[in-house]
């Protein structure tokens, strides 16, 4: 099955909080990353097949500008990425994540 990643980039954590919810919630998709990327700004990364990441990346979008505070500032798909691009980005699936995979 084609995979694609989707990454979407908030202002504050409860904006990321809420995308990373309703992402998860609204198809089955696995929770790959999350980190902080610089002065408040916050980012989760997830992988799926791509339709269901695009479901996905649509309710996180709408769940984090629709989040008290919080913004969207930006976010991507990347549809079936080369295998060496787990080299760059950390979208690799990891032994805390792995339990969680959806195939």
């Amino acid at each position: 099955m084609p995979q694609a990643v989707g990454v979407i980039e908030t202002l504050g954590f409860p904006a990321v909080l809420a995308s990373a919810d309703a992402m998860l919630k609204a198809s089955e998709v696995t929770l790959v990353y999350y980190g902080i990327a610089e002065s408040g700004r916050l980012l989760i990364a997830i992988r799926g097949q791509v339709a269901e990441v695009n479901r996905a990346m649509e309710a996180g979008i709408e769940a984090g500008n629709n989040t008290f505070g919080g913004e969207v500032i930006t976010y991507y798909i990347v549809p079936n990425p080369p295998e060496n691009i787990e080299t760059v980005l950390p979208i690799h699936f990891t032994s805390k994540s792995e339990p969680f995979r959806i195939f």
